[in-house]
């Protein structure tokens, strides 16, 4: 049997494989956690979809791949089922297995995003002296980056392949052009904020972003919070934030504004049915995204409950695949670092993120006077090949009216 790198969500289409848990001749049950993965969305412990014997690793620790690519074997036990894929007798019309705690395996579809369309990249004549031979995506950009003949570097991987820390181990040992001065530190980065770095600047280089600002007076929801907080926290077990409320508008305008409930598709925008919303988290090893399903369906109580668990196990490293996949539209509450206003890089392929910028009281003009209130910046990014300042513009005039409109006396 072949095991695949799943796929975590159509914005993803590479991993790091972190650190293998089970080696080859070990004996694995189904759901034994096989190998960890790094993502730009999630740190993730990939389970084995059947029992039996692990027969070989094809990709090592350190290296990037593709989503989908074969990272490695494994004999099956007798009874248990092949996917699809690796069934001599299988339909040829079938459809991929879908694994409880892994996803589809999607076999015979060649991944797609920007490493191309294999788990291992051939290298080119372009690349002075290189031999003839196959070098992973992660290989082939460090070699690029400090200009590396690989033909120079000698592989320690397997059938001698020339891994990542084989081409590091060259730089460092000539004396990279690159290395600090005496009054600097060097500060290698983790596979999560390489994934991040890589993720935002194919965002920045791709998407024609528009920026917009709006500000909301939202002193009758902090008049609200500040009523209910208390007894909420004792009956839900759970604090009650103002995101739980902007979360909850936010879907609900999501679903009257579909146009920025959408994605890019090259020649056409796909517009989502469902209203998942992402949560920027800044956790220790880096910002992950986990997702809201099906925001618009739950009350600021649901909400509020969501959001905590989610954070808490995004801040753990324990956020699992369903966790990250499916985001249609991120919130970034940028607010709870005491921002007043920012703005973010879109999360591809969505059509849009939203900044929640600290609530902060100040005198405004009210009527023909003056008052103090609890006003809150609005801050929206936005990709202009699918929205138009004018769409983008009501959307966010919707959200800042529906917070307004919310009833102090309410009941949460």
């Amino acid at each position: 049997m072949k095991i695949e790198l799943p796929h975590v969500g159509e914005s993803v289409t590479e991993g790091v494989i972190g650190r293998w848990l089970k080696q080859v001749g070990d004996s694995v049950e189904k759901y034994d956690a096989l190998v960890e993965v790094v993502t730009d969305k999630v740190s993730m412990e990939v389970p084995s979809p059947a029992s039996g014997v692990l027969t070989s690793i094809l990709v090592e620790e350190g290296e990037t791949v593709p989503m989908g690519t074969v990272i490695a074997e494994m004999e099956v036990s007798g009874g248990e089922e092949e996917t699809p894929g690796d069934a001599q007798g299988a339909d040829a019309g079938g459809e991929a297995a879908v694994m409880d705690r892994v996803g589809a395996l999607l076999t015979d579809v060649a991944p797609v995003g920007p490493t191309g369309s294999g788990g291992a990249i051939t290298a080119g004549a372009g690349m002075a002296g290189s031999r003839s031979g196959r070098y992973s995506p992660a290989v082939l950009r460090l070699a690029e980056r400090h200009d590396v003949d690989l033909s120079q570097v000698e592989g320690t991987g397997m059938s001698g392949r020339v891994t990542r820390k084989d081409v590091q181990a060259f730089i460092e040992a000539r004396g990279a052009r690159d290395a600090p001065a005496a009054d600097e530190e060097r500060v290698p980065l983790t596979p999560i904020r390489r994934m991040i770095a890589e993720n935002m600047t194919r965002s920045a280089a791709t998407i024609p972003e528009a920026w917009t600002l709006v500000e909301a007076d939202v002193s009758s929801l902090a008049r609200l919070r500040e009523r209910v907080k208390g007894e909420f926290a004792r009956r839900e077990g759970v604090n009650l934030t103002h995101l739980a409320f902007v979360v909850k508008v936010v879907a609900e305008a999501l679903r009257e504004h579909r146009m920025v409930n959408a994605s890019w598709d090259g020649d056409a925008i796909i517009l989502k049915r469902r209203v998942n919303v992402g949560i920027a988290v800044a956790a220790p090893a880096g910002l992950v995204v986990p997702v809201i399903h099906d925001a618009d369906e739950l009350s600021v109580a649901g909400l509020a409950k969501r959001i905590d668990d989610l954070a808490g196990r995004a801040r753990g490293g324990k956020l699992g695949l369903d966790d990250v996949r499916g985001g249609t539209f991120t919130i970034n509450n940028t607010g709870a670092l005491g921002s007043v206003v920012g703005k973010a890089i879109i999360n591809p392929p969505e059509a849009a993120i939203l900044n929640t910028e600290s609530i902060v009281k100040r005198p405004v003009v009210v009527g023909d006077g003056i008052a103090i209130r609890s006003m809150m910046n609005l801050c929206l990014t936005f990709d202009h090949r699918i929205l138009d300042g004018a769409e983008a513009g009501v959307f966010i005039g919707d959200v800042k009216r529906r917070l307004e409109a919310i009833d102090p006396d309410m009941g949460v």
